[in-house]
């Protein structure tokens, strides 16, 4: 059981992984949940979230020390990939540089770790549906990093557990960042945004995630697994359902292959992922496929300038259906969590 590892700690609660994690969690387990974000995020707060810089060795020191955490989810990592190629530096400082100290301070309190890494781990230059024990070959400075990341966590907390995740499919603290909030971002804006034909990933909703994060923290096991959804999709196509679903101008989206996209930051092709060994470890299938729904699944490259009359497209539909499937919107709809 979880509780028999509190207090948590959650570490990156200004990514999406992280911030819908985090909520999860601090609703589950009031008062024994810390969130952490960087001190320049100022505009994200609340109950149980801590300005802090996870590469400030003695703060995390006395911040460990003051809670006596038993458990941490690590989901720190900077993945704007434009961003890291300019600044090997900075990328090396947030992705691997804070899994140190992190690290560190998971071993001075024998606290059980669950680390995220990426699906970008792989350039996605072969067929995808890649399992764990084919060979890291990242194309980017963000992916570099992360690989770098888990060797050190491999070699500093062998008992740690270490998910690579694809896409997580939430709503994001600033309506910017991740897949959605990002493309939602250029199209409420009224402006084109340009995705690939021909870069595939294994989204998953997030609320699933919780469920596998809270499995492995609760267990001692440890070593890599991927965490992909069962339906690999590709960037164009989520662009296109956004579109749809939220009701966007159509023209707005652009679609071209990765290569016509320029040198920066380079674009990884088909990193799906195959989590057989996850699905093995858990007994059961964890993830519904993103978009969950035929009706939501693109038939075609026009598919989004289609719009039904009896369709429903709206920002709540967004909501309902692409930041949560509509089990979990209902549940927490019944609950005045979303409205």
């Amino acid at each position: 059981m979880l509780r028999n590892r509190l207090p948590l700690l959650i570490t990156g609660v200004a990514g999406v992984a992280g911030f819908n994690a985090f909520h999860y969690f601090h609703r589950k387990y009031p008062g024994q949940v810390v969130g952490i974000r960087p001190h320049q995020t100022w505009n994200l707060n609340g109950d149980g979230i801590v300005a802090e810089d996870a590469v400030d060795e003695p703060s995390m020191r006395q911040l460990f020390d003051r809670h006596g955490f038993r458990s941490v989810l690590s989901c720190l990592g900077n993945c704007a990939l434009k961003s890291c190629e300019l600044d090997p530096a900075m990328a090396q400082r947030i992705n691997v540089d804070s899994a140190r100290v992190i690290a560190d301070n998971v071993r001075r309190h024998d606290a059980r770790l669950v680390h995220l890494s990426s699906d970008l781990v792989y350039s996605g230059t072969a067929t995808g549906n890649h399992v764990e024990t084919d060979p890291t070959d990242p194309v980017t400075v963000y992916g570099k990093t992360m690989v770098q990341a888990e060797e050190l966590i491999q070699t500093c907390v062998p008992r740690a557990a270490i998910l690579r995740i694809s896409l997580p499919m939430g709503p994001s603290f600033n309506r910017h960042a991740g897949a959605i909030d990002w493309i939602q971002s250029r199209f409420r804006a009224d402006r084109p945004a340009t995705l690939y034909f021909d870069e595939v990933r294994s989204c998953t909703y997030c609320d699933d995630l919780n469920d596998v994060f809270e499995k492995f923290l609760a267990s001692g096991v440890a070593g890599l697994f991927h965490s992909g959804g069962p339906e690999p999709i590709t960037l164009y196509r989520i662009a296109q359902v956004v579109n749809r679903v939220g009701d966007y101008r159509p023209e707005l989206l652009k679609g071209c292959p990765r290569a016509a996209a320029g040198p920066m930051p380079p674009r990884a092709g088909n990193v799906s992922m195959d989590s057989g060994k996850l699905i093995a470890e858990l007994g059961y299938e964890p993830f519904q496929p993103w978009p969950l729904g035929d009706d939501l699944l693109p038939a075609h490259d026009g598919w989004h300038f289609e719009r039904p009359a009896d369709e429903t497209r709206s920002l709540t539909q967004i909501a309902e259906r692409l930041y949560r499937y509509p089990a979990i919107a209902g549940q927490l709809l019944q609950a005045g969590e979303i409205s």
